[in-house]
């Protein structure tokens, strides 16, 4: 069992230590930071039988902590990371784990040079199903892949206060690119390796902050198969994942983290229908599992801080990313196609 210290109290912050308040014998949150000393954060922290303050040095300099679960936003991401790598503590941060690869790197080589497992919440990688994909393109069962491809949406930027972090274009570039954009380049990245070229087009159409809502990228794999994602930030919650190959093809279907859902919904209703589509015979149709995969990834964190061993992530998987991410909001800008470097 570790002991962990959870920065950042926002829905999202909460959830994390929700997912495993009194139901895991791996981890276990004592401690909360979060910006300021409101009444809300006061009692949550108090629900969840957590010490509580508004400042980071305080559970960095604590010796009964183990490590540091950043749910912070994106741009106080790596300069975290690295105090709390020099601190000595492990750490998991939330996605996107930086805005700029040379940021990534540096808070790698930080966590690599103070000996600290780095962890990342890319948490759909974890699901069953993510995983019999996976499987299926090794076993060769849908033959050459072809494309893959996801769109995710929700409407939480819809009802954005205007002050609010996520509602800054600086801070969220492309609209639901950080949001929920990222876990899907991350699985593409997982099932098909590296991204070599990529053409966003990302603009505003209803929202009243200055996030855009619509994003829309085209990715060309360096293993020669193709790839889409798009992402709305304005209307109904879902999310689909499918890969295409020249045996048949695969579809997942389910929600994305809808602000304002219960928990419990958001931790294990990300998948739902399943279908598969052989080019011959008639397709098969199931029910993803539920799996609370929120748990499960930091579960996967602490079993890597007890049994020194490295994370399921790959540090270079989560640089490359990063980079992804870069080039995405470069195209975005540039209107033209763009090598990822």
């Amino acid at each position: 069992m570790i002991n962990a210290a959870i920065i950042g109290l926002g829905w999202w912050g909460k959830t994390l230590v929700e997912s495993v308040f009194e139901n895991s014998n791996k981890i276990k949150f004592t401690s909360a930071v979060h910006r300021t000393a409101s009444d809300d954060a006061k009692s949550f922290s108090s629900e969840y039988g957590m010490d509580f303050s508004t400042e980071l040095k305080d559970v960095l300099e604590n010796p009964a902590i183990d490590a540091i679960i950043l749910a912070t936003p994106h741009s106080m991401h790596v300069d975290q990371v690295v105090a709390c790598a020099e601190a000595g503590k492990h750490v998991f941060c939330e996605k996107p784990f930086a805005l700029h690869k040379s940021e990534a790197e540096r808070a790698v080589k930080a966590t690599q040079e103070a000996g600290v497992v780095l962890g990342l919440d890319f948490n759909r990688r974890l699901h069953p199903e993510m995983k019999k994909i996976k499987e299926m393109i090794a076993a060769e069962e849908l033959g050459t892949i072809l494309h893959i491809e996801a769109n995710m949406t929700f409407p939480n930027a819809l009802f954005l206060d205007k002050k609010a972090w996520r509602a800054s274009n600086e801070e969220t570039p492309c609209g639901g690119l950080t949001p929920m954009g990222v876990h899907a380049i991350d699985g593409m990245i997982d099932l098909c390796g590296e991204i070599d070229e990529l053409y966003c087009q990302s603009f505003r159409r209803v929202v009243e902050v200055e996030s855009d809502d619509t994003t829309s990228i085209l990715f060309r794999m360096k293993e020669g198969m193709s790839g889409y994602l798009g992402t709305m930030t304005a209307t109904g919650g879902g999310f689909s994942f499918q890969v295409f190959g020249s045996k048949g093809f695969v579809r997942l279907e389910g929600m994305t983290h809808i602000a304002g859902t219960p928990s419990e919904e958001r931790r294990k209703k990300c998948f739902g229908n399943c279908i598969f589509k052989p080019t011959k015979g008639p397709a098969e149709n199931w029910q993803a599992e539920e799996v609370d995969i929120v748990k499960a990834v930091l579960e996967e964190f602490a079993d890597s801080v007890i049994k020194k061993v490295p994370y399921f992530i790959p540090e270079n998987e989560m640089i490359h990313g990063v980079a992804v991410t870069e080039t995405v909001v470069k195209s975005a800008l540039s209107h033209k196609v763009e090598k990822v470097l």
